[in-house]
């Protein structure tokens, strides 16, 4: 009895019936939905209007030579599809945290940071290679803007991954149990945010031309 009311003081509920906790990460994701619509906005404001290359689709000129488009739409493509799928993953994850399931519970949150891992690397390497073809922060419109949204949304996917593996050596000690699941619940929540952000701004940058 003294057990299960412990537990029911770790959660803390609000006037509308939602944990504290719950509410302030829903909070926090309207906060950064409003960030992320003025950076794809201001993409948008500025796409097109480069005077100088590199442009992000088709060939441009480099000192009078044809230079390929930027953009590996078909390896940004792969990473795409991990980190939809990195979203499902999570959810089963966050089902065998409430069912008191360790090992789907670890196997699974395993899987989404790996996902997510092979995401963030491989928007370093786009990041390294647009840099030694002559792409810098200041080159043109689009090197500026499309730096500057991709590369927040790549660190908010890197700060939900350290989010992700601290809850996940949580589990391994078995300090986890289903009434503790809401921990892994608002860590899901903001994956869920970075996935759906990619989602926009995905086929904004790398496939409307």
């Amino acid at each position: 009895m003294a057990t299960a009311h412990a537990h029911a003081d770790d959660h803390h509920y609000t006037a509308t019936g939602i944990d504290n906790r719950k509410l302030a990460i829903w909070t926090f994701i309207g906060s950064e939905c409003m960030f992320f619509a003025s950076l794809i906005g201001t993409y948008l404001v500025y796409k097109g209007r480069d005077v100088v290359g590199p442009k992000p689709h088709g060939e441009w000129l480099l000192n009078g030579v044809a230079q390929e488009q930027m953009l590996e739409i078909p390896l940004v493509t792969f990473g795409t599809a991990l980190l939809l799928f990195s979203s499902f993953f999570v959810v089963l994850a966050l089902n065998g945290a409430q069912k008191g399931n360790r090992k789907q519970l670890i196997g699974w949150l395993l899987a989404t940071i790996v996902c997510g891992v092979f995401f963030v690397g491989m928007q370093v390497y786009e990041f390294n290679h647009f840099a030694h073809r002559g792409m810098g922060y200041t080159t043109n419109l689009f090197s500026s803007t499309f730096y500057t949204l991709t590369g927040f949304h790549g660190t908010h996917v890197t700060l939900g991954l350290v989010w992700l593996v601290s809850v996940l050596v949580v589990a391994l000690r078995g300090k986890l149990p289903p009434e503790k699941a809401l921990n892994l619940e608002m860590a899901a929540l903001y994956w869920h945010f970075v996935d759906v952000v990619w989602i926009v701004i995905f086929p904004v940058v790398y496939l409307i031309r």
